[in-house]
């Protein structure tokens, strides 16, 4: 048995950093290609303990980028293969399954997702271009470990959320604890990582499962609530979207604070000043403890 091996793949929210037709405060220095922020693909982790088998985390349009800027998911076998075997969804938003559309040439993989993601992908004639004979689509249920390629072993569990944008009916429940938005823990040789790049909220039990886990990557989305309104770009507060922001009452930092293992987050808009190397609110956050997570970051436990 190897060790646990994980490459954040992607770092930003939807969108991506700096998004393609923004050009807010934050995202104005990445276009001045100022030193003080680095460029992030839309959110995804890659895991492996054996470092030949690979397993993706949700799977983002910005895939075939970020497997150019990987080595270790880059074709080895001649004439084709591909070292991801597997792909496991925490839900349906387009920045989560959009991904899966690059890996359509009759390359064998695992799709990994509660029955309501499947449910999601099979309505979508769009992904039958995943031909069946070749890519596997297993629901899972939460609380329920199951085996991935190269070692590793899985479960999904129950994270606060809401249905994907594309989903939403005219009330929809934004904190609900439901198949349409889950986390991931991967578990290797008695170490535990977790994966929750979507959360609305931090109940008692999801805070106690990340208490057991020696990594959390987490949804850094937004720093206050109301970010989005007051920079122009958009009408909603983070809650209105399904993300806590990371201050204010029930905020993230304060959700999170005191857990034993690193605290990284993920998942960051391209409107949190947090991207911004020096800025009082990266410096408020990492003496807090928490760590800002970069495409190419690699975590070896």
């Amino acid at each position: 048995m190897g060790r646990l091996t994980a490459i954040v793949i992607g770092a930003a929210g939807g969108g991506g950093f700096p998004q393609w037709n923004c050009r807010c405060p934050v995202c104005r220095l990445a276009w001045a290609a100022d030193r003080r922020v680095k460029p992030r693909t839309q959110a995804s982790l890659a895991v492996s303990a054996d470092g030949a088998r690979w397993v993706l985390l949700n799977a983002s349009s910005d895939l075939r980028a970020q497997v150019q800027a990987t080595p270790a998911l880059q074709p080895r076998a001649e004439p084709r293969g591909s070292p991801i075997a597997a792909v496991i969804l925490t839900g349906a938003e387009v920045d989560q399954v959009a991904g899966l559309l690059t890996l359509r040439e009759r390359q064998g993989f695992t799709v990994f997702a509660t029955a309501e993601t499947l449910a999601v992908l099979g309505a979508n004639p769009m992904f039958r271009v995943l031909a069946t004979d070749v890519v596997t689509r297993s629901a899972v249920a939460r609380d329920k470990p199951f085996p991935l390629p190269g070692g590793l072993n899985a479960e999904l569990f129950a994270v606060p959320g809401k249905v994907a944008l594309y989903l939403e009916g005219d009330d929809p429940a934004l904190a609900a604890e439901s198949g349409a938005n889950v986390g991931v823990e991967i578990a290797c040789g008695g170490r535990r990582l977790a994966y929750v790049p979507s959360a609305a909220g931090v109940t008692a039990a999801l805070r106690q499962r990340l208490a057991r886990a020696d990594v959390v990557l987490f949804d850094g989305t937004l720093f206050t609530d109301d970010e989005m309104i007051l920079t122009g770009t958009g009408g909603k507060t983070g809650r209105r979207m399904g993300h806590m922001p990371l201050t204010g009452e029930g905020g993230t930092l304060a959700a999170l604070a005191g857990l034993p293992g690193r605290r990284i987050l993920t998942h960051i808009n391209n409107t949190n000043p947090i991207l911004i190397e020096g800025s009082a609110e990266r410096r408020k956050v990492e003496a807090l403890g928490f760590e800002i997570a970069e495409d190419g970051m690699e975590i070896v436990l």
